[in-house]
């Protein structure tokens, strides 16, 4: 993979899962290329793998001690930083209470985990399941809310620095939580790919929220099937103009947030052609 000079007025990332293996040995084959590496922790519990020659065995899904250990000296070795995805298996925003908190006790227990690695900024999704048109759906959106609240109430009151923890855009107007954001102190993540899959501005998202935006998702959106996470050269130029426009002054972090090695690379490329 080609190192792009430092060109960008942002810090570039991407995954540690574009080659399919744990954490550390994608760190040791992307360190040398990219300012920060977007830690996928997207899974919290472990899982049993049946081996009929060996028997069943317990898979942990999330990094050892020993793991964050060796994240520490690869940081060090490449002048890199971190930035973790907080798991999608857990839910903040549940009908269950019980599950709500739990969720809650999750999170904190991986920032425990990976406080040594000193991350630039921890995403966290809230999870959204109102659809259609309903009349119904105006009171569910309100239970929601209170859902939301009352989980990043508990979460930020527990940490010293809200502002840690960035709350992504998904597939609903961030306009709904943007107020519970704010009053909890907490940063917002931009997923550009999620913007234009489900047809929202980023612009507008952007020009409200850029003072506690510390990360940008970036990834391709293939038309017309919608699939995200894609190379970039997969999303019509027209419609990824605004993002480029935005990232031309942006000085946080850009995660190129793709899963192989084919769309990293061809989005590097197409990336590259829009700061030469």
């Amino acid at each position: 993979m080609y190192k792009y000079p430092k060109k960008f007025p942002f810090r570039l990332a991407t995954t540690s899962f574009i080659y399919p293996d744990r954490i550390v040995p994608n760190v040791v084959k992307l360190g040398s290329f990219f300012d920060e590496i977007e830690l996928l922790l997207f899974e919290s519990n472990p899982f049993i793998v049946k081996d009929n020659i060996n028997g069943s065995k317990i898979v942990e899904v999330l990094p050892s001690k020993e793991e964050i250990k060796e994240l520490k000296e690869l940081s060090k070795k490449f002048d890199l930083t971190y930035n973790i995805h907080l798991p999608v298996d857990i839910s903040l925003t549940d009908s269950s209470k019980s599950l709500r908190l739990e969720s809650i006790e999750t999170v904190k227990q991986i920032l425990a985990l990976c406080e040594p690695l000193n991350p630039t900024t921890y995403t966290l999704h809230l999870d959204f399941n109102i659809n259609g048109d309903n009349p119904q759906n105006n009171i569910k959106l309100e239970i929601w809310r209170e859902y939301v609240k009352e989980s990043l109430q508990l979460l930020s009151s527990s940490l010293s620095d809200p502002s840690i923890i960035s709350i992504e855009t998904l597939n609903y107007p961030f306009e709904y939580i943007g107020d519970i954001v704010e009053s909890c102190k907490m940063s917002v993540c931009i997923d550009a790919g999620h913007l234009i899959k489900y047809g929202y501005s980023i612009e507008k998202i952007f020009a409200k929220y850029k003072a506690i935006v510390p990360i940008i998702h970036l990834h391709g959106v293939e038309f017309p099937s919608l699939k995200d996470h894609q190379a970039l050269n997969k999303t019509p130029s027209h419609i990824l103009a605004p993002t480029i426009n935005i990232l031309k002054n942006f000085k946080g972090v850009v995660s190129l947030e793709l899963f192989n090695y084919k769309n990293l690379s061809d989005s590097l490329r197409f990336l590259n052609t829009f700061f030469e």
